[in-house]
């Protein structure tokens, strides 16, 4: 990626104001018509904007402005960066070596048994192939899916295990919870899981009544003998 001044005109309202140099220069470096920078000069433009300094950015040097002073055909350049920014990956399928595009339809296969979760497209990202082939795998109706055998990408080089795990937590996280209905979680009532019978319930509130009983002929009993002590007295 070509290097480009930050701000031109804030620039070239420095230059102006600082340096001896021509119009012609600063409109090179500025990129910029010679006419512009004159009206720059002449106050009838860019009169809201602040000068830059480009000494100051890295981007000119004191050594470069003297040298173009000096000689008015002498061409400014801009000053190498001090540190280097790499450039933003462009967006699109990943791009898969031609000895492993073989491989592809078997990773494809492993992760639509193994994370159903993942969407199409995050697949496409994964082992860099089209939804057309992911469709035709989920649907057995590719040409070769006799031959299919699932196989891990990562396992295969077709991407790395921490862009794997991060298209599975993106797919979870856009899944959302789980409904109770589909859950394996709920809690199920105690009569199923014991197998009670359905006629279970009256048989116990008979047996709670009966425990009731129960307790009132020991109250009885403990009630006898201190009568029978009270007779004898």
């Amino acid at each position: 990626m070509a290097q480009q001044l930050l701000m031109p005109k804030a620039t070239a309202v420095w230059l102006v104001d600082n340096t001896a140099l021509s119009f012609d220069q600063i409109a090179q470096f500025c990129k910029l018509h010679p006419l512009e920078v004159k009206a720059i000069a002449d106050g009838e433009s860019a009169q809201g904007i602040k000068g830059l300094d480009p000494v100051s950015t890295g981007q000119l040097s004191r050594e470069e402005i003297a040298r173009g002073e000096a000689d008015t055909e002498y061409k400014l350049k801009l000053s190498e960066p001090k540190v280097r920014v790499p450039e933003a990956k462009r967006k699109g399928p990943r791009y898969t070596p031609v000895s492993k595009r073989q491989d592809r339809p078997n990773a494809i296969l492993w992760l639509v048994r193994n994370h159903s979760e993942l969407k199409d497209a995050q697949i496409s990202r994964l082992v860099g192939t089209t939804k057309n082939t992911i469709e035709q795998i989920r649907n057995r109706s590719h040409w070769n899916s006799a031959n299919l055998t699932p196989m891990d990408p990562v396992t295969l080089g077709l991407c790395t295990q921490i862009d794997l795990d991060l298209e599975v937590e993106r797919a979870a996280k856009s899944r959302g919870a789980t409904p109770e209905a589909e859950s394996d979680s709920v809690l199920v009532p105690a009569r199923e899981t014991e197998n009670v019978p359905e006629g279970a319930s009256e048989e116990s509130a008979e047996q709670e009544i009966d425990a009731d009983a129960v307790f009132a002929k020991l109250s009885s009993m403990k009630s006898r003998p201190d009568d029978e002590d009270d007779s004898e007295n």
